[in-house]
């Protein structure tokens, strides 16, 4: 079952193997004797890609209930065990999940050598049930509303550009001043990444930016942004070393961004797995503050 699940999931035989670790022939022969052991068949093959027939669409349903179901069960054995143990698998946001994340697993890994981790970095969109992910990590909040969420840091927005970008074209007093300066543009998801929403007391303003310069990558906007190419939004998580630093400066400092919390996002179950909630644990002691902290704010010159 595990193995048709995945072959539904990647859509070909040898991403199959590779995932597996076998050779594509024995990828192809063991879909040949689930079929041969079944007496239908399960998928339509071709060169690249592997199609399911509709018995094949009714096994795959039916086998990832029943695999949910079975890993629910050990699950609720195992959480009664004193030490976590088996495979968790974890999927976060590419630059984080490789600055942050990745080092925090290493971290956990020494300190629960029983415990198996798969880390997936990537900035879609995904399902963590149909994925069979044990954990999410996002910045800002899901609508799934399956799912269970814990904060595990709070992570303020505000908008920051170079000294030198500010030198040549003098700091914007008012969000409408944006309108006449180079934004870079942070494109993520589905959002409207070129309306920023200010806000100042109880008075929300969206305002329609403009730049020459966007990207899908954090790490790439931000340093377009250290170089001089414009104004930038920027978490505080990512900006703070920087604007210690002098490297970039805070821009209109009294209003502020949608916030971008960090959330860990779980399959909602009645009992919690020993080795999601050591991680989760983990997770909140490593990254959330000792103490309320603020940006020093090193403000543009006026």
């Amino acid at each position: 079952m595990e193995f048709f699940v995945l072959l539904a999931k990647l859509g070909s035989l040898s991403a199959t193997a590779r995932e597996m670790g076998v050779t594509p022939p024995a990828a192809t022969r063991r879909l040949m004797l689930l079929e041969g052991r079944l007496g239908v068949r399960l998928a339509n093959r071709s060169t690249r890609r592997v199609s399911l027939t509709s018995e094949g669409e009714l096994y795959l349903a039916q086998a990832t209930q029943i695999l949910a179901d079975i890993r629910a069960m050990e699950e609720s054995v195992s959480s009664r065990r004193a030490a976590p143990k088996g495979l968790l698998r974890i999927n976060a946001t590419l630059g984080f999940g490789r600055t942050t994340i990745a080092p925090l697993v290493s971290q956990f890994a020494r300190a629960w050598p029983e415990v198996e981790v798969q880390l997936q970095l990537t900035d879609r969109a995904i399902n963590l049930v149909e994925e069979a992910y044990d954990l999410g990590i996002r910045f800002g909040e899901l609508p799934d509303t399956r799912l269970t969420a814990r904060r595990i840091m709070s992570n303020r927005r505000f908008l920051c550009a170079a000294p030198a970008y500010l030198k040549r074209h003098g700091p914007p007093a008012l969000p409408a001043d944006l309108a006449r300066h180079a934004c870079i543009l942070h494109r993520q998801n589905d959002d409207a990444f070129a309306t920023w929403r200010l806000t100042k007391g109880r008075k929300t303003e969206s305002v329609k930016v403009r730049g020459h310069l966007s990207s899908n990558d954090g790490d790439v906007v931000l340093g377009w942004a250290l170089d001089g190419h414009g104004i930038l939004p920027r978490s505080e998580w990512d900006a703070a070393k920087y604007l210690d630093s002098g490297r970039l400066q805070l821009v209109l400092p009294d209003y502020t961004l949608p916030a971008a919390d960090l959330y860990a996002y779980y399959p909602s179950r009645e009992h919690q797995s020993a080795k999601v909630r050591a991680f989760l644990d983990f997770l909140v002691a490593q990254l959330a503050p000792p103490a309320a902290t603020s940006p020093r704010r090193r403000t543009a010159p006026r």
